[in-house]
């Protein structure tokens, strides 16, 4: 008979005290750690990117990561945030970065500040400002003066703020640590020797800035002492740092994955996600990174890729929304105690590893004065295995760690998860318009057309075709490329029978044809290929045609070497065919005119105070080019909101002036390759696990509490190929309404009564701990699923082969 289970289903109903650290200490740092105050450490990180969430989510986003165990908080700078017009800086609102470190400190952790300046981070350009694009003779990230002097300005400007605020740890601060560049290694053999003397020239710059904490550069395994080199991955357990006086750091263990339109839902199992820290840690890491703990959303047009989604949920412990992903926090929780457990042990001395068997490993950290602390792995992905150590046997489940914090007793196992798993529901509203609306037809909706072609002053022509982002310096997503031209009463493409055909290449990332003001069509690249090939049937007539090409970005590329030659938007040919005839007239290089952006964004029409919305006239519904404009009360309490676009095709939401981002619900996934659930053993890779396949890659849309007022609220749409506004929805996100656990009798206690007691420490059997999610709720009801060798997953339970029908009594007598 296999492992007995107990299974339940709690019912809550709903009826912070900041803890701050003395900081000020020198920090240093030895082959086995980063040294602070003298003292070796063993540090659990999390990144969070403060413009992907709002200042008023910042204290709870970060007291839930200390919750959850964290130590030091990590962020990455965005150059093209802070400094959109040269010489012009943005350090307000989401982009206070001194005010995020600061709140970081009161939450007693610590920072580890990603200056970089190219961030990658899925984030618009790599976070580099495309005016740096402009400057004559430039040359991204290589041996080349101009790209040096700015980088070395914009470095040295935030090293610069950050003393003045006293926020260095030799400073009396918060931040230990510090990173220059960004993941140059994957990429840096592209450059030649220019690239190795720019790395060179990268790490005296940064040590010149004399920050008085350490420096690291991440995926970089020729950095310079005593800059450390650092791993990013999934798994870093192999890693060794280039110098045997550095220690083994992990600056990005990536929790999920990101999510591209058109693309399904990548996540990662929390029993891998385990795995992969405790194997770290079994090999004598000492710091290691969650990209991302909070990822957030990508408000605006920061989104980069391109096609990166306007959700950075990234699978991570804290949702997008900034509620507890469960069980993945709880499970890391109870990982992070477990390591602090042995923090003593392996700091102070250097691995060794008894041989255990084939795919089977033990590591001990044991010190003279009678410390101990032991890890046993199991790498193999398919049998569980009894192993002898110590003279005990332990069992240890296919692809895990246990820890055993004395090397006899087990306090944690990567694969048996002790914490809840919660069951979010979602509460479903139709956008309520505000009292003071008028009820107008279209309940509320008020619209205007946005001119098809060229409508703006400031249109040029010029003959060919040009690239996109040279261009519109990436002002606006959209560029227009029209052309008329005259089409004689004899010309072939009208003869009888003929079928005329639009052909248009772009570098992408998307276009929509209007022929003689009609859209004929659109197309568009993905996240493998942003290129755009089309061919459209159209009808021609004698006399003036009109080609009005709308291109447009949906993000710009973020990553690879020379990135930011990659270009974009129409650049041909574009062609008229007649298929019937073979006729073929190339328009390439005729007379075309541009206009950058559209003539709503150059009247400011997302701020949703023009005079212009007709709110008299017939709503018009799935027709291309509209502004769409309501008044709305926000959802009530104090929940999260977000956005259901279904019934929209794709294009950005702006509520209350601001932007919440780019849309896209008509974007759909393919129908195969999910998983879900996805079987945990065995290496991950981001397209190993995936859900959500055949549909939206994104649907909701986050709105920040603190964007709304209680009533009042404008919500402005641009949607650029036709949807209709009233089928848009509210919805809010609640955790906590109901919950699952469950339990094995190969479960170790949890790591919370480890040391509470000795003899409870050693009580046999499972322990099974309930508990909701929020301090105002309480158990209304629990619900016994089953007890033997259930099947199924939370919220779907149901009995095995192997069950007993006496087990609920006997639940019910404990």
């Amino acid at each position: 008979m296999a492992s007995k289970e107990i299974l339940l289903l709690v019912l809550c109903w709903g009826l912070v005290v900041l803890a701050t650290t003395s900081f000020g200490a020198n920090v240093t740092y030895d082959h086995r750690a980063v040294v602070i105050g003298g003292k070796r450490r063993v540090l659990i990180s999390g990144s969070i990117h403060y413009p992907r969430s709002t200042p008023e989510m910042w204290p709870d986003l970060i007291q839930k990561s200390k919750d959850g165990g964290l130590d030091v908080i990590e962020t990455y700078v965005f150059w093209n945030l802070h400094e959109p017009v040269r010489n012009q800086y943005n350090f307000e609102g989401r982009y206070d970065l001194v005010k995020f470190v600061k709140l970081v400190a009161e939450a007693g952790l610590y920072v580890h500040l990603r200056i970089g300046p190219y961030v990658c981070a899925e984030w618009n350009y790599g976070g580099f400002p495309l005016w740096l694009h402009f400057i004559p003779g430039i040359q991204f990230r290589t041996d080349n003066e101009p790209f040096k002097a700015e980088m070395q300005r914009f470095t040295a400007k935030i090293v610069d703020m950050m003393k003045q605020e006293k926020l260095y740890a030799s400073q009396g601060g918060p931040i230990i640590l510090s990173q220059i560049e960004n993941e140059y290694g994957n990429i840096d053999s592209a450059y030649g020797a220019a690239g190795k003397s720019y790395i060179k020239w990268a790490a005296g710059m940064a040590l010149s800035l004399d920050t008085g904490v350490p420096w690291v550069m991440c995926q970089q395994s020729d950095a310079p002492d005593p800059i450390i080199n650092t791993c990013n991955g999934f798994y870093c357990d192999q890693f060794t740092p280039n110098s045997n006086n550095k220690p083994k750091m992990w600056t990005e263990n990536w929790s999920g994955w990101f999510l591209s339109f058109g693309g399904a839902v990548p996540y990662r199992p929390v029993e891998d996600l385990a795995f992969a820290v405790a194997r770290f840690f079994q090999r004598g890491g000492t710091f290691q990174n969650y990209y991302m703990y909070h990822g957030g959303t990508n408000f605006d047009r920061t989104s980069g890729g391109p096609f990166i989604s306007t959700s950075y949920d990234y699978d991570a412990p804290l949702d997008e929304y900034g509620l507890i992903r469960q069980p993945k926090w709880g499970h890391l929780k109870d990982l992070h105690k477990a390591i602090k457990l042995c923090e003593a042990a392996l700091v102070a001395t250097d691995p060794t590893y008894p041989s255990l068997g084939p795919n089977l490993e033990a590591t001990v950290y044991k010190t003279g004065s009678g410390l101990c602390s032991a890890f046993l792995a199991n790498i193999g992905t398919n049998s569980d295995v009894t192993v002898k150590f110590n003279g005990n046997s332990y069992l240890l489940p296919a692809w895990s760690v246990s820890i055993l914090p004395d090397c006899k007793n087990v306090v944690f196992n990567t694969a048996k998860i002790n914490s809840v798993t919660l069951v979010p529901s979602f509460s479903r509203q139709s956008l309520q318009v505000a009292a003071d609306s008028s009820d107008a037809i279209g309940s509320g909706w008020s619209y205007i057309n946005e001119p098809v072609g060229i409508s703006k002053d400031d249109a040029f022509t010029k003959p060919g075709l040009l690239e996109q982002i040279k261009t519109t310096a990436d002002q606006s997503d959209y560029l227009w490329y029209s052309l008329s031209t005259n089409i004689k009463a004899d010309e072939p493409l009208l003869e009888d029978g003929s079928k005329t055909v639009l052909h248009v290449q772009s570098l992408g990332h998307a276009l929509h044809a209007f022929i003689n003001g009609k859209l004929v069509g659109s197309g568009y690249g993905s996240s493998s290929n942003a290129k755009v090939t089309v061919d459209f049937p159209i009808a021609l007539a004698p006399g003036k045609n009109t080609f009005d090409l709308l291109s447009l970005t949906v993000g710009l590329q973020n990553y690879g070497a020379f990135y930011e030659k990659t270009g974009a938007g129409i650049t041909g040919p574009v062609q008229l065919k007649g298929s019937g005839n073979g006729t073929n007239i190339d328009l390439s290089s005729q007379q075309w005119t541009y206009q950058t952006g559209l003539k709503g964004e150059e009247l400011n029409f997302p701020s949703g105070s023009s005079t212009q919305w007709d709110s008299k006239s017939t709503l018009p519904k799935l027709q291309p080019l509209v502004w769409y404009k309501t008044t709305f009360d926000a959802p009530a309490g104090s929940e999260p909101v977000a956005i259901d676009f279904t019934g929209m095709g794709k294009g950005e939401a702006w509520v209350n002036g601001q932007s919440i981002g780019r849309y896209w619900p008509t974007y759909v996934s393919q129908n195969g390759g999910c998983t879900d659930p996805c079987n945990y053993r065995g290496a991950y890779s981001s397209n190993k696990c995936l859900k959500n396949c055949g549909k939206p890659s994104q649907s909701l849309y986050h709105v920040p509490r603190s964007w709304l007022k209680s009533s009042g609220n404008t919500l402005v749409l641009f949607e650029e190929i036709g949807g209709d506004p009233t089928k848009i929805s509210f919805v809010t996100k609640q955790l906590g309404s109901s919950l699952c656990s469950h339990v094995t009798d190969s479960h170790p206690l949890p790591v919370d009564m480890w040391g509470s007691d000795s003899k409870i420490q050693r009580k046999p059997g499972p322990v099974l701990s309930l508990e909701c999610p929020n301090p105002n709720q309480v158990i209304s009801s629990i619900k016994f699923a089953s007890f033997g060798t259930p099947l199924g997953t939370c919220g779907s339970f149901s009995r095995g082969r192997c069950s007993s029908a006496r087990s609920l009594s006997v639940v019910r007598q404990v």
